[in-house]
């Protein structure tokens, strides 16, 4: 912390609200603000939400920021004119991919084409064989006629992907060298710098994804640095990755893929926090916003963390990336009607423009937050009263589906809202009961602007013991971009029978990939006394395909107590375990820390002990069969610690509404978290 300077900012860009979260050093309340995302121009929107929260930037010495650039680069595909070199004989592996399809029964659905078409997927004779020997060198004069290719088709950016680079770059490195002589204003992203590791498909696709996005990625990082600094920032910018840590501009341009789930992250990271705040060691993170659900699961207080995932699937990114499930529930899910007449609600979204129709943009489809409206479960205003909503116009809108399911208006309503609860359902069953957990076992964090409108309705469905609902859920993934580390992910491939794996080779190799490590968190400013080094080990059954990391403590002097953790870990996972089975090293890695001081967060002033009067009274409508009911209308702002409240009532703030149905109860904690539960007498 630079010295005076007592304000962090941190900002998250969503496909319908961009969130901003203040904090001082203090312990006082955050400020927090919740605008409009412009999706045309992002940044402009970020600036927006600064200034509507109050923020100073000549006193802030840390931002940090969790942005959709590169998600929705790769959704839409809006990529700068890219091309892919590599050797001879290998240009369609990314297309010929692992040949899975996401769903087995569908034979007509396809996969997603790659990237690059194959037109811009250009050879040059070279060849490296597993050992890395040279058999066949770079030929550059066929070099020097894929550089006049790609000048005549103006490719902007380039990926180069060896085969078993992984194991000798020399030609990559070359061939990067001599685009960069040639074609200086071309971004070149090479396969042994991006992704080290073996396996070509993967290693290809994620350089892939890496060369389209690293443009994209420098040039809003560059455009965002100047307009902060323009404001008073003297600081670096910080981007929010999928690995749960934070990278400056200059690391984020090198490894622009990391932030293809940046924002899903921040959401992750927060969750957990509040869980384990809150004494729930195991926890579901439930981040409804107005495009899509993202739901993250916490086991014994740890998050998971995946090395291979997608935007689009087939198309892997094999980063270390916190496993977040997306699916298309947001309060700007689309309800229609299936050609067998069956009531869909998304994945299609509304966004933020035209929006649902209540907001009077020009949207006509009928939404989640149309058919909330409708049912009186929120008021008239979103978002501070920046967006104002139309009862007439949802009315209009929900009105279209009931007359396609010939039912009343508010059946129809009352239909969307459960057909959407049942996708949310579903979602947290996929990462808890399918994955061998019980539900039963877990507290749910209900948090986005819409999470806590359907958290409690399903912690009914799923017999979830308690819900907790923070006190600023509509901007609590801006919240988790202030509670990580600057963090980097370095690798090396290390197959060897377990048994034969020699301790002292091990450790050069862990010492190798640390300094590398080291060097880079130093060259983001990080002080030595701030880096923290975590190491692991892959491992994996004779035979597999998949490994499984095991942490590493230092120096390694023996490799039995490694096996033996890693026959425990497996059986903890998968519920199996073969101890007279030989065991395979597979991959060495480590995560570098940049630690940065936590803020400190103080517990709210106790009320009066006096009663809690609602600030209003309207006809609610719940999800359970109850018909409508005269509902009071308490604001969070009023709620002190040991406050109570029982439903039916409606929690508004301006970033969000809770929702809790009779028979449920909520309490305020000493932080200020909602603690819901099903009432004693229940």
């Amino acid at each position: 912390m630079r010295y005076g300077m007592t304000t962090r900012v941190a900002v998250d860009v969503g496909g319908t609200f961009t969130d901003v979260c203040v904090l001082g050093e203090h312990g006082e309340a955050p400020r927090v603000a919740k605008v409009p995302t412009t999706a045309g121009s992002p940044i402009d929107g970020v600036m927006r939400g600064i200034a509507q929260a109050g923020a100073d930037l000549v006193d802030t010495w840390f931002f940090c920021h969790g942005t959709t650039v590169a998600t929705n680069a790769l959704l839409n595909r809006t990529f700068p004119r890219a091309a892919l070199v590599t050797t001879r004989g290998f240009r369609d592996v990314i297309e010929i991919r692992r040949g899975t399809k996401e769903d087995l029964w569908d034979a007509y659905k396809d996969v997603a084409p790659p990237y690059i078409a194959r037109r811009d997927r250009l050879v040059v004779t070279e060849r490296v064989d597993a050992t890395g020997r040279v058999i066949e060198p770079l030929d550059l004069r066929e070099a020097r006629e894929l550089v006049d290719t790609l000048r005549r088709r103006q490719v902007r950016t380039v990926a180069v992907c060896f085969v078993n680079s992984y194991v000798n770059p020399v030609h990559e490195i070359a061939m990067q060298e001599f685009l960069r002589a040639e074609l200086p204003d071309v971004e070149v992203s090479i396969s042994s710098a991006v992704l080290d590791e073996i396996l070509e498909h993967e290693r290809f696709s994620t350089t892939v994804a890496n060369a389209l996005l690293s443009p994209l990625i420098g040039h809003y990082a560059n455009c965002l640095e100047q307009r902060l600094a323009e404001s008073g920032y003297a600081g670096r910018l910080h981007l929010m990755h999928g690995g749960g840590g934070v990278m400056t501009t200059q690391a984020a341009q090198r490894h622009a893929a990391r932030l293809a789930s940046s924002g899903l992250a921040a959401g992750a990271v927060a969750s957990k926090h509040i869980a384990l705040a809150c004494g729930y060691e195991n926890s579901l993170g439930l981040d409804i916003g107005g495009t899509s659900a993202d739901i993250s699961i916490v086991c014994g207080g740890e998050l998971k963390v995946i090395r291979n995932w997608s935007v689009d699937f087939g198309h892997p990114i094999c980063f270390p990336n916190l496993e977040v499930l997306t699916i298309g529930a947001g309060g700007g899910s689309i309800a229609w009607v299936d050609d067998g007449g069956a009531l869909r609600v998304g994945p299609q979204s509304a966004g933020a423009d035209p929006g649902p129709a209540c907001y009077g943009l020009g949207g006509t489809a009928a939404t989640t937050t149309d058919a909330q409206l409708v049912l009186g479960q929120i008021d008239t205003s979103l978002a501070a009263g920046s967006q104002l909503l139309d009862v007439e116009l949802a009315k209009r809108a929900v009105s279209r589906i009931a007359r396609q399911l010939n039912s009343s208006l508010e059946d129809a309503a009352v239909g969307i809202l459960r057909v959407a609860s049942a996708n949310l359902a579903d979602a947290l069953k996929i990462v808890s009961i399918r994955r061998g957990q019980d539900p039963r076992d877990f507290a749910l964090i209900a948090f986005g602007g819409a999470g806590p409108m359907h958290a409690v309705h399903l912690a009914r469905e799923l017999s979830l013991p308690a819900v907790v609902v923070p006190p600023h859920p509509g901007v609590t993934s801006a919240f988790g971009c202030l509670l990580v580390d600057i963090r980097h992910d370095f690798s090396a491939m290390f197959i060897r029978k377990a048994q034969a794996a020699d301790p002292y080779e091990i450790e050069s190799t862990f010492l190798r990939l640390e300094s590398r490590a080291r060097k880079s968190l130093l060259e983001d400013g990080v002080e030595a006394e701030r880096i923290s080094m975590q190491r692991f080990i892959e491992m994996r059954y004779h035979g597999q395909s998949r490994s499984m990391p095991i942490a590493v403590d230092q120096p390694v002097r023996a490799i039995d107590g490694l096996v033996e953790k890693f026959h425990i870990q497996h059986r903890k996972e998968f519920g199996f375990s073969r101890e007279l089975c030989d065991v395979d090293l597979y991959q060495l890695s480590v995560s570098a820390l940049g630690i940065i001081e936590r803020p400190r967060f103080g517990a709210l002033s106790p009320g009066t002990g006096r009663a809690i009067e609602p600030v209003g009274r309207r006809m609610v409508r719940f999800i359970e069969p109850r018909g409508w009911l005269e509902t009071p209308v308490y604001s969070r702002s009023d709620l002190y610690p040991a406050a109570e409240v029982t439903g039916p009532a409606v929690i508004a703030q301006p970033d969000s509404t809770t929702l809790i149905p009779p028979d449920w109860t909520a309490v305020v904690d000493q932080l200020g978290n909602l603690r819901i539960s099903m009432s004693v007498d229940r």
